[in-house]
C-alpha cells in the first residue's frame, strides 16, 4: 500500500503499474460499460489519469488482510477532486482488483472529459477522441454550472 500511495502521491503511472498483479481488473467510476484488464491496459489509463488528476494527498486508509479501500484529496484543473479506491489484493501483496469512485460530480465530468479523449489518443483513435470530446463537454458545462449556480440555492442552511 506505501508504494502505491507514494506512486499516486508522485503521479508515477509505471510506479503505480508496478504495484498491479498482471491479471488486474479495474472497475472505472465513470463508466459500467467496460473494464480495464491487465496490467497493461490498466498502466495506460494510469498514464491518462496521472495527465488528469494531480495534486493527490492521501487522507485515509481502511481495512484489513487483503482488502483495502483508499482516500484522497487531488485537483482536477481547478477543481477540487475526492476519490476513493477499493483495493483487492493477490497472495503476493499486488493489487488483483481496483474499484474507483469520484466526488463531487461536476469533477468526475470533468475528468470523463478529458481522461477518454486522452486514452483515444494513446490508442492511435484521434477521430473518435474528438467525438468523445465533443460528446462530453457539454455534461462537465452543465454539471459546473449546476454545482456554482443551482445548487447553493437548495442549501438547507439557505434562507427562504
Amino acid at each position: 500500500m506505501s508504494a502505491w500511495r507514494a506512486a499516486g502521491q508522485r503521479g508515477d503511472a509505471l510506479a503505480a503499474a508496478d504495484c498491479l498483479a498482471s491479471n488486474v481488473t479495474v472497475i472505472s467510476p465513470l463508466t459500467a460499460q467496460f473494464r480495464f484488464h491487465g496490467r497493461d491496459e490498466a498502466r495506460e489509463m494510469l498514464i491518462a489519469a496521472f495527465e488528469v488528476i494531480h495534486d493527490i494527498a492521501f487522507h485515509t486508509e481502511v481495512g484489513e488482510a487483503d482488502t483495502r479501500a483508499l482516500f484522497y484529496h487531488a485537483h482536477t484543473g481547478e477543481q477540487a477532486l475526492e476519490e476513493a479506491q477499493l483495493l483487492r489484493l493477490d497472495a503476493d501483496g499486488l493489487i488483483a482488483e481496483l474499484t474507483l469512485f469520484g466526488r463531487p460530480l461536476p469533477a468526475l465530468t470533468a475528468v470523463m472529459a478529458d481522461i477518454g479523449p486522452r486514452l483515444l489518443r494513446r490508442q492511435n483513435r484521434p477521430v473518435l477522441a474528438r467525438v468523445v470530446a465533443l460528446a462530453t463537454a457539454p455534461l462537465a458545462a452543465l454539471t459546473r454550472l449546476g454545482e456554482r449556480r443551482l445548487v447553493p440555492l437548495a442549501d438547507p442552511a439557505r434562507r427562504r
